[in-house]
């Protein structure tokens, strides 16, 4: 039986979350999330592309030849990256500066060309909107959460709007190994067991 439209939005919430569920896109949950601010506007700039992509993939779905389908679609999430890199640039500098290389690399990103390929191809306008914004909404909350357990453990603070928050009192040791490269796989590692038990249960 079909999903109805609730569950195309829904199921990018939970069941398919990208980084806990489907376990793609890890390389800009690990290296981005080192604050809430990176991991959102990472997330919001992904969620961008994978809507806009979807769209413009689903409208486009019976005119590209099968044969050059993934050219095309990486093509058009290209377009929607630059897009993206250019109003970085233009009214969030500083953010753009952080995010560094992982803006242009969403064009590889294999949650956009998974569900653009997996999803927009093969359905209507309607179901692949709702799709791209389920998936890149959970996207954006996976890295939100990651960002503040790694940083709130890691220094204490949460950062959003280029502003530090002190969230943990002055006797607070921060485990500033979370903030690292390395603390990134161990906080990942540790959301990914919590997500499945809770899934068990």
């Amino acid at each position: 039986m079909a999903k109805t439209l609730t569950q195309e939005f829904v199921k990018g919430l939970w069941d398919e979350i990208p980084p806990f569920r489907l376990v793609l896109g890890l390389c800009p949950v690990l290296a981005v999330t080192k604050t809430v601010e990176n991991g959102i506007g990472m997330g919001v700039a992904t969620t961008f592309v994978l809507v806009c992509s979807n769209i413009l993939v689903s409208m486009l779905r019976k005119v590209i030849p099968s044969k050059v389908r993934i050219a095309c679609f990486i093509i058009i999430i290209a377009t929607f990256v630059t897009v993206v890199e250019l109003v970085m640039q233009a009214f969030a500098y500083p953010l753009f500066l952080k995010l560094g290389i992982f803006i242009p690399l969403i064009v590889v990103n294999c949650i956009v060309l998974g569900r653009a390929e997996a999803f927009a191809s093969k359905n209507n306008l309607l179901r692949s909107i709702l799709d791209g914004m389920g998936i890149g909404i959970g996207f954006t909350l996976s890295l939100a959460a990651l960002g503040a357990v790694r940083e709130l453990l890691g220094s204490g603070t949460l950062t959003f709007w280029e502003t530090p928050i002190q969230i943990m009192g002055p006797s607070f040791q921060p485990f500033t190994f979370l903030i690292e490269a390395p603390g990134a796989f161990v906080a990942l590692g540790l959301m990914l067991c919590i997500m499945n038990l809770l899934g068990k249960k």
